[in-house]
Formats: structure tokens, sequence, C-alpha cells
């Protein structure tokens, strides 16, 4: 008798992130500005070659809370933007999730899928392919879930003059975990790693005045957010950073500020004008 072949296991398709309607807006922003972005550097005469890296790449769809349908994520986008970028760098630490962006990688050239956190595999392995002097010219998503994000990845992107960022404040999170008595010691240190330094402390409260004394007092989150702008701008280097865009949910309370960072003019001017559109639409 023939040996029976065991039974193939099923597959399970991957558990796919829940998104928001300001993250549906979110996704639209990028799209324009990566087509913007890759006409604008393939007109150039010099022989410009362009990275397109998403750091928290997820499993490359969403299901929307608004309609219960499936939304193609910011890989999947970037992909369909012409002319194309002449290299893909998704990163995600969820190995299911790097599992379903096969599915998307597959169909494509010069994509290249990365497991592990973003904090190591950009400064080790994706930002060395970005070099200015080489004619090397990055736009990076920079969209944590939280606080996982370490600021020597920002800084650094910085520093290469050759890297643009669209960057997730979460300062929902921040609030909730992070501002107040009960906050624990990991977030603490995950808020200063994040930052930077230990100055997010003095930018997060102001003092008022007491009968007797003096109280602390967190600032509202447009004071945050300004203040985390002249981290960008004067901790990091990025020459370019206008005012961010505040993301909100249903309730109207901001989820993030997404912010763009980068190295020229022109790049801030059209994220700029990106913003004010949706301004004008009612959103952030």
């Amino acid at each position: 008798m023939a040996p029976t072949k065991p039974p193939t296991p099923p597959i399970v398709e991957t558990k796919h992130d829940e998104i928001g309607f300001w993250s549906e807006i979110k996704l639209d922003i990028l799209k324009k500005y990566s087509l913007a972005y890759s006409r604008i550097i393939k007109k150039q005469s010099l022989p410009f070659k362009t990275l397109y890296i998403d750091a928290f790449a997820g499993s490359g769809k969403h299901v929307s809370k608004t309609t219960g349908e499936f939304v193609a994520g910011s890989p999947a986008r970037a992909l369909d933007v012409e002319p194309r970028f002449d290299e893909y760098h998704f990163v995600d630490m969820d190995e299911a999730k790097v599992k379903s962006l096969e599915q998307i990688a597959s169909k494509h050239k010069n994509v290249t899928l990365h497991h592990g956190d973003c904090n190591r595999v950009l400064l080790q392995e994706v930002f060395p392919r970005a070099q200015y002097k080489d004619y090397k010219r990055a736009l990076c998503l920079l969209d944590p879930y939280g606080l996982q994000l370490d600021w020597n990845v920002i800084k650094t992107a910085a520093q290469m003059k050759s890297v643009e960022i669209f960057l997730n404040f979460p300062i929902m999170d921040i609030n909730r975990s992070v501002l107040h008595n009960k906050a624990t010691d990991r977030k603490l240190a995950l808020m200063t790693k994040f930052w930077g330094d230990e100055s997010w402390r003095d930018a997060a409260y102001r003092t008022e005045p007491r009968l007797f004394d003096v109280q602390e007092v967190k600032v509202e989150n447009p004071d945050l957010a300004k203040a985390f702008r002249d981290r960008l701008r004067d901790g990091a280097g990025f020459p370019h950073v206008p005012e961010p865009i505040a993301m909100k949910n249903t309730k109207h309370s901001v989820v993030y500020y997404l912010f763009f960072a980068g190295p020229n003019e022109t790049g801030s001017n059209i994220a700029r004008d990106i913003f004010n559109g949706y301004r004008k639409k009612g959103y952030g």
C-alpha cells in the first residue's frame, strides 16, 4: 500500500489591521505625494535612482472600519505609482504580515521584504543603499503603531540629505501611556527613545502658579506637536518641516499628527499643498 500523504494544512490568512477613515486619508496623502515625487525625480537630467521605504509596512492591505471592505495599504499603493521607484523596501516585525506581503511583492520587480526591527533594518541594511553621492533618493514612511521608533532613524535620515520622510507622531498613545502619573518606566523610556532625549519632559509640561506654589500642567496637543516639529528641524537637522496635519477620529480627537520632513523646499511645498487641500475639505 502506498504511503498516505499527510493532509495539507489550510492556509490561514493574516489578520489584517482595521483602520479608521483618518488612516484612509493618510494613505491618500501618501499616494498623492509619491506620484508627485516620482514624476519630479524622473524628469531630472541627472541619473537619480529612487527608493520607497515603508518601515511598518503591515500586511499590504487593511479592513476599513467604515465600510468593512479591504483597503489597499501603503506598500500596494506605492507599487502602483508610475513612474516606478527603482527599489522598494518593506519592513515589518510580524512574520505573518511579511508572508502576506510576499503575495504582493511576487508580482513586482525590485521589492525586498525585511522581517525584523526597522530601527536596525533601516540603519544597517536600507539607508546605506540611499547615499546622496550615488545619486540615490529615498521616500521613507515611518508609521509606527505607537512609540516603537528610535530617534536615531529620524536623525540619520536627516543627515543623509537624500531621504524624505512622512512620520506618524502618535499623540493619542503618548497622552494615554506617557503623560499621566501612572506611566511605567518602560513607556517613559520609549518616549525618550522616540524623542531622542529627555527634553520631551520640558516640552510636554508647563508650570502654572498656585496660591502657595506652582504645578505642572500638560500642554495642549498642538503645542507638543510644535515642539516635535522644532525637534525635527533643530535636533535632527531637516531643513524643511511644514506644519503637520492632524489625523482625527469620529469624535474629533487627534489620533496622531502626520509630519513631512525633507532636505529640499520643493518636496516641502508639495507636502504643504496636499495637507492644506485636506484641511480645506475639513480634515486636519
